[in-house]
């Protein structure tokens, strides 16, 4: 995994590095800095997404009120995984007959590869984004989203444990599996600056740097390849197979979609705060790294799904990342950098409403979406 050691200088020194533009010194990104005593309040126009001026313990006044209807969201989303009824599961796995090897391999598959991408993102969260958006709002959203995302490795954890799995087989397999190998050692490669302890933003080669790794985490890692595990499993629940794990991956999904929103609401807010990092070369370099993760999520599907299954295979699953491929291009205002492709899951939308009946014996009767309704893509 990354090696994610603190620095060795002092964390609490304050970074100075002045704006090119003559601006005040950008503020101590730690919040752990000596106290400036008699300084002045903060104002609005003085937080930013990156390099602010701003004291980052200061979460009033709001700027960015986006990313604290995202925090509400995921507070009114809670869930825990323990809620999910898996006898079913149970039963339909020991059976003999209950899944076919082409089910089983690609289940197995799914699941050791969510199983490590849980925890590389949490650790990308805790350890590297959090200590490089200087705005305490979505610092804010972003302990949200570190909580839930030890919600998901607790819910593979508890899928394993349930069904009796091989744990070590299963968690490991980001080192044994090449396809899933080749998708971590890309988000390695593109997330280095993230990784890097000594890292700092303040420069323009540093801030693009730094939003490019953001394009790979938000846009690639979380709102990419995971969309294909989400079809896979969600497919077997349309068929009243593994209904519980299906149920649990689409809290999952809700939790995610949010996330994908977070993350490229602040890429372009980081765009509109610095227009000079959005240049026509690093818009190429953009829409080739989705470009390439497309291929290599393909790649994924073809292993996971060598033959198919009733209503899923892996030509269907590379038509599905191409769409949605081209969708991310759109939200970030970049060119599609593939032709034209449908949606070949439309039922996916159906599949992410939980607004549904429960039966009281079987799992507790929770009302999740308490606020106004979700926007999923």
């Amino acid at each position: 995994m990354l090696d994610w050691s603190e620095p060795t200088a002092n964390p609490a020194a304050p970074i100075r590095v002045a704006f090119e533009t003559g601006e005040a010194p950008i503020a101590d990104a730690t919040g752990l800095g000596a106290i400036e005593r008699g300084g002045s309040r903060v104002r609005v126009d003085d937080k930013r997404m990156i390099n602010a001026r701003a004291d980052v313990n200061q979460l009033l006044p709001l700027k960015y009120r986006w990313a604290w209807e995202k925090y509400l969201s995921g507070c009114n989303n809670h869930w825990m995984p323990t809620e999910v009824s898996m006898q079913a599961d149970i039963a339909l796995w020991k059976s003999r007959d209950g899944l076919t090897e082409d089910e089983r391999r690609m289940l197995k598959r799914n699941l050791g590869f969510f199983a490590a991408s849980e925890s590389l993102v949490a650790n990308n969260i805790v350890l590297a984004i959090y200590r490089h958006l200087t705005n305490p709002e979505c610092r804010q959203y972003l302990l949200r989203q570190a909580f839930e995302e030890a919600i998901h490795t607790h819910t593979f954890q508890y899928i394993v444990e349930s069904l009796s799995l091989d744990e070590g087989e299963l968690f490991n397999m980001y080192r044994e599996v090449p396809s899933i190998t080749d998708k971590a050692a890309w988000a390695l490669k593109h997330t280095q600056h993230l990784d890097d302890p000594d890292f700092r933003t303040g420069t323009p080669e540093a801030d693009q740097a730094f939003l490019r790794d953001l394009v790979a985490f938000y846009v690639i890692f979380e709102g990419m390849w995971f969309y294909t595990g989400f079809a896979q499993i969600l497919s077997l629940g349309r068929r009243n197979k593994m209904v519980g794990i299906a149920e649990q991956y689409q809290y999952i999904l809700r939790d995610e979609s949010i996330h994908l929103n977070f993350g490229i609401d602040v890429i372009n807010q980081i765009k509109i705060e610095n227009p000079h990092l959005w240049t026509k070369a690093f818009q190429d370099n953009v829409r080739t790294m989705i470009a390439d993760a497309a291929e290599l999520e393909a790649a994924y599907g073809r292993d996971t799904m060598p033959r198919g299954f009733l209503g899923l295979n892996a030509a269907l699953c590379e038509q599905y990342m191409y769409f949605i491929a081209n969708r991310r291009c759109a939200q970030l205002g970049l060119q599609p950098v593939f032709a034209e492709a449908e949606n070949p899951f439309p039922w996916m939308s159906e599949a992410m409403d939980l607004k549904k009946e429960k039966n009281f014996f079987e799992t507790r009767v929770i009302e999740y979406q308490n606020g106004g309704a979700l926007s999923w893509d």
